[in-house]
């Protein structure tokens, strides 16, 4: 009890305003991390934005202790929440950091975007040839994407212009009001990284159509996608139908 699992979509929210409407809850406010305070209960994206968590508040007496409860509610979903989805809380690189990592995640991205859109989208921004991992996930049901992406970068040196350029971005092709913004990805970070990550992975299937697989770069040029080291198991999807 407390705790319940809905649909990921993102559209299971919808925007009013400065608000939105969670399900039949009302009231609903969004916070940092991808969190949203619907009257007595917080919402966060849950394992990669398949699913959502609600987790209720603990009961409330006076005032003080409700907004020391409330903003502990807020703390904890933004930390379980960017845990779950892979996301690092720490923001972009400062001038001159050396951090090494490469991998980014675009999020907030149109669930309408396809693959081709998003790599039409980075090469038309001027980063061909500085990415060498690519994958955006599809819900297999709906056939729209889960409305994120992972990016390997070819180089540290690549992600601050990245940043500087999609964090924020809303140019696009077709009618959207959202913005995107980027994060760090974690724990997985680097090409070799992702590429042990997914070739074993059911998304890796022969019946999962093509566009719907990550892909892999060598100076620009797309190459075949590491084979598997075992036979990836069918996606666990009911009435999944071959296209």
């Amino acid at each position: 009890p407390g705790t319940w699992l809905v649909p990921a979509m993102f559209e299971v929210c919808s925007m009013q305003g400065d608000s939105m409407q969670c399900g039949s809850m009302q009231g609903c406010s969004m916070q940092e991390g991808w969190v949203y305070q619907c009257d007595s209960s917080v919402w966060g994206p849950d394992a990669y934005g398949e699913a959502w968590s609600v987790s209720q508040a603990p009961e409330v007496g006076s005032s003080r202790r409700r907004r020391r409860q409330t903003a502990a509610a807020k703390a904890q979903g933004a930390q379980v929440a960017a845990a779950a989805s892979g996301e690092s809380l720490d923001g972009p690189p400062a001038v001159g950091e050396a951090s090494g990592r490469t991998t980014v995640m675009l999020r907030n991205l149109p669930n309408n975007y396809t693959r081709e859109m998003l790599l039409a989208l980075l090469d038309g921004e001027g980063f061909n040839g500085q990415y060498d991992f690519i994958y955006l996930p599809i819900d297999f049901k709906t056939q729209a994407s889960l409305g994120y992406a992972f990016i390997n970068l070819v180089s540290p040196d690549h992600v601050a212009d990245f940043w500087r350029i999609f964090d924020g971005f809303s140019k696009w092709v077709l009618p959207s009001k959202k913005v995107c913004f980027v994060s760090w990805c974690g724990p997985h970070q680097g090409y070799h990284s992702h590429v042990e990550r997914y070739r074993n992975s059911p998304v890796m299937h022969e019946m999962v159509p093509e566009h719907y697989k990550p892909v892999v770069f060598h100076n620009g040029v797309r190459v075949p996608f590491p084979a598997p080291t075992k036979k990836p198991r069918a996606p666990r999807v009911r009435n999944y139908m071959r296209r």
